[in-house]
């Protein structure tokens, strides 16, 4: 008798959880309709007996060298910004992004900027670039257009896991770069490439490699429509950081954030350029955007966001259009949507300002993603000066979170944010009252705490003049005096 039994099985297309019978719904990623039968084979009891050698003996962890574990420089400063400061030998990376956002371009000019670095024998680094998408004169004419090209950097096209992981044999690099784990498939499992079961044997013969072998790996994942990692979500359980790459395709600007990172802070952000050239890095993100804000338009504003100990020049747009419909569109990008409607509802009921029948359009300029809620006096700012067509001062900044009933709340990081906005040539901010919070602006820079979203109001319209004459203090602005027939409809400054 076979001591394996073949039961019927369950799985998610999605996630890969499994489960004994059919359900219409996935337990794990709560998709619907995409359980389908899969034979699993079990074995029947048996004894298992386990043995330790000495190499696999536990040890003290006072004992262990944590300098093995030390990060390695990859030559792109915001690369190492996300990371925690490089890669790690035996590290694995999941890099995730839209098709045609600069994936392959990043990480091939990674590739390159690690062939600089040098091996502890003293020779140069070795790096395997393995592509399922492209043939090796494809990426060849890439490399020479972005100037890529360099003497230990080995190129194969495969799309065997098998034979991809006997070029890591050969090389013997020190880093490997697998664009893309859903291209690569294995022969032992069943499936196509870039489904469930094969993404699975892919991503752990990867990272199994990566341990063993001591190598730093970096796998390019692909995302779905709703933006989600595409394969199942033991992926991103299984390597060792997660990174999106994002941004707008009709921008230069391209950002990497980390999702996931055992060996570093997921608050960081890096930034890049793209062009025809080539991706560089961006030290100073805020200046792509100051260059041309000179803007006396309505429903502009300037904010200072915090991107982890970044601070970030940011500007928000906003428009609202008249309707024929009994309800109004509301377009978002760059921020969240509910975030939005909440500001709407907020600036209705404490401002006297409606939506109704409007289309509302918000977007932050560039692609850039905003989550944190300091951004939200900078959006009311911007949706109030479209419904009242009056316009920011282009010398000042503002930003703060909004609560229901229309209070002002304290954002961490005023004193890095005030500096910024400083450097750059501003000149005022409106931000929350805060008894506990010490800031020192520059001389000449005037800073102005409100309490309540009216009040802010009333000086983020203001002009400079009124701005200095109500310091330190300012007459609370009404929803009359922000009505259509109470404001001014020429911009101010």
């Amino acid at each position: 008798m076979s001591s394996k039994t073949r039961k019927p099985a369950y799985r998610c297309t999605e996630c890969g959880w499994m489960t004994a019978k059919w359900v219409g719904r996935c337990g794990e990623c709560q998709a619907w309709g995409t359980v389908v039968e899969s034979g699993a084979e079990t074995s029947t009891p048996r004894t298992q007996v386990s043995t330790i050698s000495t190499a696999q003996r536990a040890r003290k962890i006072s004992d262990i060298d944590a300098t093995l574990a030390r990060h390695q420089p990859t030559g792109l400063p915001e690369m190492d910004r996300v990371l925690g400061g490089g890669l790690i030998a035996g590290g694995v990376v999941l890099l995730a992004g839209e098709p045609g956002i600069g994936k392959s371009t990043l990480v091939l000019t990674l590739g390159h900027q690690l062939t600089q670095m040098t091996r502890p024998d003293g020779h140069p680094a070795r790096v395997l670039y393995i592509t399922g998408e492209e043939s090796t004169a494809q990426v060849r004419m890439r490399a020479d257009r972005i100037t890529a090209v360099s003497e230990t950097l080995y190129l194969t096209a495969e799309t065997d896991l098998g034979h991809a992981l006997g070029q890591v044999e050969t090389v013997d690099p020190d880093v490997v770069i697998l664009d893309s784990v859903q291209t690569l498939e294995s022969a032992d499992v069943d499936g196509t490439a870039g489904g469930v079961n094969q993404i699975r044997e892919v991503a752990s013969a990867m990272i199994n490699m990566a341990k063993t072998r001591n190598i730093a790996t970096i796998l390019i994942g692909h995302v779905t429509k709703e933006g989600s990692i595409a394969g199942p979500r033991v992926l991103e359980h299984l390597v060792d950081v997660v990174c999106t790459f994002e941004g707008d395709r009709h921008s230069r600007l391209r950002m990497i954030r980390a999702v996931k990172n055992r060996y570093g802070s997921t608050d960081e952000v890096g930034c890049f350029e793209l062009d025809d050239h080539g991706i560089t890095s961006v030290t100073d993100p805020s200046g792509l955007f100051t260059n041309s804000w000179h803007s006396t338009i309505a429903g502009t504003t300037m904010s200072v966001s915090l991107e982890g100990h970044r601070p970030l020049l940011t500007e928000i747009q906003a428009l609202l259009a008249q309707t024929e419909t009994s309800s109004g569109r509301r377009t978002v990008s760059g921020m969240e949507t509910s975030r939005i409607n909440m500001l709407l509802a907020v600036l209705e009921r404490r401002m006297g300002i409606t939506a109704a029948k409007r289309d509302v359009y918000v977007s932050t300029v560039g692609g850039i993603r905003i989550s944190e809620p300091a951004s939200d006096l900078a959006v009311a700012a911007s949706l109030t000066g479209s419904a009242t067509d009056r316009a920011v001062d282009p010398g000042l900044v503002t930003f703060g979170e909004v609560g229901l009933t229309g209070e002002l709340r304290p954002v961490p990081g005023i004193q890095r944010r005030i500096n910024e906005a400083t450097r750059l040539g501003f000149n005022r901010a409106v931000i929350p009252a805060s008894r506990n919070t010490v800031f020192q602006p520059e001389p000449g820079f005037l800073v102005y705490q409100a309490s309540t979203l009216p009040e802010a109001l009333g000086m983020i319209f203001a002009t400079r003049a009124e701005f200095e004459q109500a310091m330190p203090t300012c007459q609370q602005v009404t929803p009359q005096q922000l009505s259509d027939n109470g404001m001014s409809t020429s911009p101010t400054g």
